[in-house]
């Protein structure tokens, strides 16, 4: 698939290492970015999620991306959207991005194959492989980018949740919320959307779960609701 159309934008993805993907979908589409202003997505790849923050926030939105030739896709995806005007597409590492702006809201579908064996293609391994962006890094390096009060939401296979948690809390990041992801009615969770918070007085999280498909193998009711502003009918 050359592109993905979605209700108010194109994502053209051919020169990009990690294609549109449901992860992607599903943490644009469940993070809760109503009150942000100035909104990161980090790994932004070809622009989907910076490009759904966008459509459902009122903030600038910036997505930071460590591979140049997705980078470039991202930017002209961006450009030939609605929403230009409030999106900024940087080309640059994560460890060395110090803006002269904090975040009050920050988004990551960061990678998560730790395989001994990497992909032969290495911009695929890039994107994949948490070889070049370790979950420390990218929790540390979130962290010195918030404001206070910020929120940050990633999507992240279910098996690595408690690994996760544990790195947030001892860089002082709360867990606000979690959403376990199934993909079909008596499967166990696939991946996991979580949301924390710098903010130390942050307690008692939520815990809910999302079904993706009925037993009929159709988008579930709650699917359909949360990326109803998004997906159409087909896609070429």
């Amino acid at each position: 698939m050359k592109y993905f159309m979605f209700k108010q934008f194109n994502i053209h993805h051919d020169r990009c290492a990690m294609k549109v993907g449901t992860d992607g979908v599903l943490l644009g589409a469940w993070a809760d970015i109503k009150r942000a202003t100035q909104i990161l997505d980090i790994g932004c790849g070809s622009g989907l999620i910076t490009l759904m923050a966008a459509q459902r926030s009122k903030a600038h939105v910036t997505g930071l991306e460590i591979d140049a030739i997705a980078a470039e896709q991202a930017q002209e995806n961006c450009q030939a959207s609605p929403f230009a005007k409030r999106t900024t597409i940087i080309h640059e590492d994560l460890k060395t991005f110090y803006p002269n702006k904090k975040f009050d809201c920050i988004l990551s579908n960061p990678p998560f194959f730790a395989e001994t064996l990497l992909p032969p293609d290495k911009r695929r391994a890039t994107a994949r492989h948490t070889q070049e962006l370790t979950y420390s890094t990218l929790i540390e390096n979130a962290r010195r980018l918030m404001l206070p009060n910020t929120m940050f939401h990633v999507i992240l296979p279910y098996t690595i949740l408690n690994h996760f948690i544990s790195l947030c809390s001892i860089n002082g990041l709360s867990l606000l919320r979690q959403t376990n992801v199934i993909t079909s009615p008596r499967k166990t969770p696939k991946r996991v959307l979580l949301t924390f918070t710098n903010n130390i007085s942050a307690t008692h999280p939520t815990q809910d779960t999302l079904l993706l498909s009925d037993k009929n193998g159709n988008r579930s009711y709650d699917y359909t609701q949360l990326t109803k502003d998004f997906y159409l009918d087909r896609n070429v």
